[in-house]
């Protein structure tokens, strides 16, 4: 069965942003009187993902730019678009369609496939099943065309562009049902359609009454089966095997706790978080794995819950380390009439290996681990407080580099990168000088910054540092850098931008960079 969410996207933002409607349970209907669209920021300017019926009405279209569509409907109203979130919404739509069928799989951006061999009988038929699916869809106020056939390619056909629902039995001519239908049904790339239509080929019937060597001939260098008509056919009929990849549902290792009294006290609680934390260890460790982020929720009496989360620098388990770091984030807690209900949940794990208890307890003895100090010091601190360094591949100073969390891996290209002698401090940004004296050939000899007076007394250089022309406009001026040290002792790292009758500007500009060692 082949689910088509046609407006996945504006059905999910109404969702999420209307007001629910306690009489239906769900997100009551954006008034479709009101143009609305979903928008993306791209280097042209905004462009619509997404536009309501009452938009495409006006004239305003998916991948049109804004500024069209404004000119055409005024009145469009416009929210940014969130493809992640669609995306994470159309996997958890595939875990609740497994209700019609064994296993589903994600059609993005907006569709569905699900196996329903064997299970139409349990709901009284494929019409009846079929019938159910629009209701449940509906429900979850989520516009859906839906089909069955024998083989995903041909329920997707049908989806798309077919009747609203529509089932193709076994035992039907696949061909002769979907003749009719535009060769757009077979999920072929943009290029290949166009090739198809230029010759003549714009239905299925059509494409399957050409003679089979003609078109191996001209798609047979075509491997991809978006690029490639012919694989396409055979996969609609069934003749060849299309693989498709289920989701398949992790669930997060969970302990809880359900109390007979309410816990007022923070002694209780971190006795309950204690034995969470031993629960959880031993969850972790029999799966072979470690928690990266832990959710603790607590439900209080009034109905109210509180969570309160950790980020780990690298996967553990450790109990005591868990409690350590929770007992910082729990000092601000208001228990009211009282927590009746604990629950700790690992939201993100990774695998991790089983150690030899210890050796574990001599580095408890001799000292703290390197993850458990950086933990502590976000907990701490915060999150963005704590960060690494690493090198970024950029020549220019203010780029070269970038910040990630303490802990995660480098990619291959940090840390190889090799510079010239570059100076112990770097300014947060780049300070103009006033040259008050330069040699014939551009070095200045004496300068004025933050009100003071250098007189040059030694000089190193040029390093020339030529702009990022794949990211810059053609008019960037180049750099030449220079190592100085005054009369004092003082060193500087000073640059020139541009060069005098380069074409790109007026006299060049003199600015500090850093200060050397």
């Amino acid at each position: 069965m082949a689910i088509w969410c046609m407006a996945l996207a504006m059905d999910r933002w109404r969702r999420t942003r209307c007001a629910p409607d306690p009489a239906i349970g769900r997100a009551s209907d954006y008034p479709e009187d009101r143009p609305h669209a979903l928008i993306t920021e791209t280097a042209h300017g905004p462009r619509i993902d997404a536009v309501n019926r009452a938009g495409t009405l006006a004239g305003a279209m998916p991948g049109m730019m804004l500024a069209d569509a404004r000119t055409l409907c005024p009145q469009l109203a416009v929210d940014p678009s969130d493809p992640a979130g669609d995306l994470a919404f159309l996997e958890t739509l595939a875990l609740w369609a497994q209700r019609w069928g064994p296993w589903s799989a994600i059609d993005p951006p907006d569709g569905l496939i699900v196996d329903i061999t064997g299970a139409a009988h349990l709901f009284g038929g494929e019409g009846a099943l079929l019938a159910d699916a629009a209701a449940r869809l509906a429900g979850r106020g989520l516009a859906a065309r839906l089909a069955i056939a024998p083989t995903a390619g041909a329920a997707w056909a049908l989806a798309h562009h077919g009747p609203e629902r529509a089932i193709l039995g076994t035992d039907d001519d696949a061909v002769a049902r979907l003749a009719d239908l535009p060769v757009a049904a077979l999920r072929l790339d943009a290029d290949v359609l166009l090739l198809l239509r230029r010759l003549g080929l714009k239905r299925l019937g059509e494409l399957d009454g050409v003679a089979r060597h003609a078109l191996v001939r001209r798609f047979r260098n075509r491997r991809s089966p978006g690029a490639n008509p012919l694989v396409r056919m055979d996969q609609l009929v069934g003749q060849v095997p299309e693989p498709l990849l289920p989701v398949i549902d992790r669930p997060a290792p969970l302990v809880q706790r359900r109390l007979l009294e309410p816990i007022r006290h923070r002694p209780l609680l971190d006795q309950v978080v204690a034995d969470l934390a031993e629960d959880m260890a031993r969850l972790l460790e029999g799966a072979g794995m470690g928690a990266r982020r832990l959710e603790l929720g607590m439900w209080k009496v009034d109905g109210d819950v509180l969570f309160r989360r950790l980020e780990l620098a690298a996967a553990a388990r450790d109990p005591a380390h868990i409690c350590r770091l929770f007992a910082a984030r729990l000092d601000d807690l208001d228990a009211g009439f009282g927590i009746e209900l604990v629950r700790l949940r690992a939201a993100w794990t990774e695998p991790l290996a089983l150690a030899q208890r210890d050796f574990e307890a001599a580095a408890e003895r001799h000292g703290t681990s390197l993850a458990a100090f950086v933990d502590r010091l976000v907990t701490r601190l915060g999150t963005d407080a704590v960060r690494r360094p690493v090198a970024h591949a950029s020549h220019l100073p203010e780029r070269a580099q970038r910040w990630q969390p303490p802990l995660a891996s480098l990619s291959p290209s940090q840390g190889q990168l090799a510079f010239h002698a570059r100076p112990l401090k770097m300014l947060d940004r780049a300070e103009s000088i006033a040259v008050l004296y330069a040699t014939p050939d551009g070095l200045p000899r004496r300068f004025r910054w933050r009100g003071e007076v250098h007189e040059i007394a030694r000089a190193e250089g040029p390093e020339r540092i030529a702009p990022e022309w794949w990211r810059e406009r053609s008019t960037t001026r180049l750099r030449d850098y220079y190592r100085v040290e005054d009369d004092m002792g003082r060193r500087f790292w000073i640059y020139r931008h541009g060069i005098a009758g380069d074409g790109r500007g007026g006299n060049p500009e003199w600015f500090m960079q850093g200060l050397c060692a």
